[in-house]
């Protein structure tokens, strides 16, 4: 069960499949497993090697309290380490939600470690979608998770609560995401699921700055638990073509 250790904090991953590295990054209150639940381990992993990674505070990765250790800087850091514990110069990056907006840190932090990059399920410019009455709060999203998708944050103890509080509150974290995905120097594909609220702003940032767009059906959470056969298959078709 293979883990590394950077500032301190125990970083879980898994890898399958053999070939060029891909890294997956999950959202908010999933884990590694979900990327092979989902189907997309399975649709990568005949052609590359994939590594599904546990964000701090989820899965088998420690889950300290403290909300320093949640920056985006740091968080980035941690795929870095995984990138270099696998022996790895770069990889493939996917991050979906929360795990695409550690992805964008990687870019803004680690562009050499990347050699192509999927954000899905985020707004790279504008973060979390405001409530009606102003910015989203953690108290209000967490009332919200737990009343409409109760078997996604089942596994959340008042002793973990801190850690997703901190990983929420992270989110804001959003200065230089735009030059950091524009100008890297990887290929990049934003996606979103047709129903997110993600998908409009996406769409048109996407289509302003000629970078390709992938649209699947779903809300933001169905996107990832069921994205189907024509997105893995788009998802594949992108790496190659990296």
């Amino acid at each position: 069960m293979p883990f590394v250790t950077h500032r301190g904090q125990r970083i879980h991953y898994t890898v399958e499949g053999e070939g060029p590295l891909v890294v997956l990054q999950h959202g908010l209150f999933m884990d590694a497993a979900s990327w092979k639940a989902n189907g997309v381990v399975g649709a990568l992993a005949d052609r590359h090697r994939v590594a599904c990674v546990d964000s701090l505070g989820h899965g088998l990765s420690d889950k300290p309290a403290d909300p320093a250790l949640y920056d985006q800087v740091q968080r980035a850091g941690d795929l870095a380490a995984v990138i270099d514990a696998l022996g790895e110069e770069k990889a493939a990056v996917f991050g979906y939600s929360m795990g695409a907006w550690m992805a964008v840190g990687l870019a803004k932090h680690h562009p050499q470690k990347i050699s192509a990059l999927v954000v899905g399920g985020w707004d790279l410019l504008n973060g979390v979608p405001r409530a009606p009455g102003g910015p989203l709060t953690f108290d209000a999203f967490w009332a919200f998770a737990k009343a409409t998708a109760p078997g996604l944050v089942d596994w959340v103890t008042p002793e973990i609560e801190p850690a997703m509080r901190a990983c929420f509150e992270a989110l804001g974290q959003l200065d230089g995401a735009r030059e950091a995905v524009l100008d890297g120097g990887f290929p990049l594909l934003l996606w979103d699921g047709d129903q997110d609220p993600y998908h409009a702003p996406m769409q048109a940032f996407a289509t302003a700055e000629n970078v390709p767009f992938l649209s699947s059906p779903g809300g933001h959470v169905p996107a990832i638990l069921a994205p189907g056969q024509e997105t893995t298959a788009a998802l594949t078709a992108f790496l190659d073509q990296a």
